[in-house]
């Protein structure tokens, strides 16, 4: 297990390297001039050389690469150039609030995702096989602003069961109902894709598993059916784990969408806002923050899968 996790974290290194570097070089196809943001469009050439200068953009790209890179390996993230204070405070607290719909979107995507599955391939009844098919097909083929949109209509506008966006009530400001309350839209509505993809891809691979010949062996020794079952779906595990791990990863990044139409203050609206603003830190950060949480997640579910699965540590190359 130690020399499974030695060549995952050496296969690491270098994909935080090349994210990091797609992420800066990236950011700077971004249109527009950030200091005519901070200055304003009538500022002096004096001045526009002073602050060029002092934010470092007049170097080289690959220098202020090398510069970035070995300020945040330092937790060094830089300062804002909209807001003037550090970004890493302004990033942390976004991404905080985009972990806390991540993770309550997750738990939908997962459980749900996991039950459709098993009710598609175990599932007594043809009506609620096919319903339960027709959920995940759904679900995977309604975009998230479109399905925000008229969650908001419906739940929030004419029945008003749920706020309409937000993260808290004004009134109630550190209340966990009042959190609870406001994510449970925006957290169906991440949730719908994942929660399509894990039931469709999972219900794949229980088909698959139980196909295999050891099955057949535990039905021949007189276990129950529902004994069967649980046999094929612990052989499955593993893969429900890879699968749910890239939706995890995919919803950290693809929130974005929800987090606009719900107003939610997470990471995905904070870089909508820094892009209109050209504030080139707080992107840069936002973006590298994601991709990294993208990777470390990776890594978990890799670990993950090789602690249920003796054949991935065996392998030593996950699949």
């Amino acid at each position: 297990m130690k020399r499974y996790l030695g060549q995952r974290l050496l296969l690491t290194a270098p994909i935080l390297i090349g994210v990091s570097i797609i992420v800066f070089f990236t950011v700077q196809l971004v249109p527009g001039d950030p200091i005519s943001t901070l200055v304003g469009a009538h500022a002096t050439p004096e001045t526009r050389t002073l602050m060029t200068k002092q934010y470092g953009l007049d170097k080289p790209l690959p220098v202020q690469y090398v510069v970035w890179l070995g300020h945040a390996l330092q937790g060094n993230l830089g300062a804002s150039i909209s807001q003037q204070r550090d970004v890493t405070g302004i990033v942390t607290t976004a991404f905080s609030n985009t972990l806390t719909l991540t993770a309550f979107a997750a738990l939908i995507a997962v459980v749900l995702g996991a039950v459709l599955a098993m009710t598609i391939t175990f599932g007594r009844r043809r009506l609620s096989r096919m319903l339960s098919s027709v959920v995940s097909l759904a679900s995977v083929s309604m975009p998230q602003y479109s399905l925000g949109v008229i969650f908001i209509v419906v739940f929030a506008a004419d029945l008003a069961w749920f706020p309409a966006g937000g993260m808290r009530d004004v009134l109630e400001p550190g209340s966990t109902t009042s959190l609870l309350h406001h994510l449970v839209l925006p957290g169906l509505t991440a949730a719908a894709i994942p929660t399509g993809i894990i039931a469709r891809m999972f219900s794949a691979t229980l088909a698959e598993e139980s196909q295999e010949p050891y099955v057949e062996n535990l039905r021949a020794r007189g276990l129950s059916e529902w004994t069967v079952r649980r046999h094929i779906v612990h052989g499955s595990l593993a893969s429900l784990l890879t699968i749910s791990g890239l939706q995890i990863g995919y919803l950290l990044g693809g929130v974005v969408f929800v987090e606009v139409v719900f107003a939610w203050p997470g990471i995905g609206q904070l870089v909508y806002q820094s892009i209109s603003k050209r504030d080139y830190p707080v992107i840069q950060a936002g973006v590298l923050v994601s991709a990294l949480a993208f990777v470390v997640i990776n890594l978990v579910v890799d670990v993950a899968r090789a602690v249920l699965d003796p054949r991935v540590r065996a392998s030593g190359v996950t699949a």
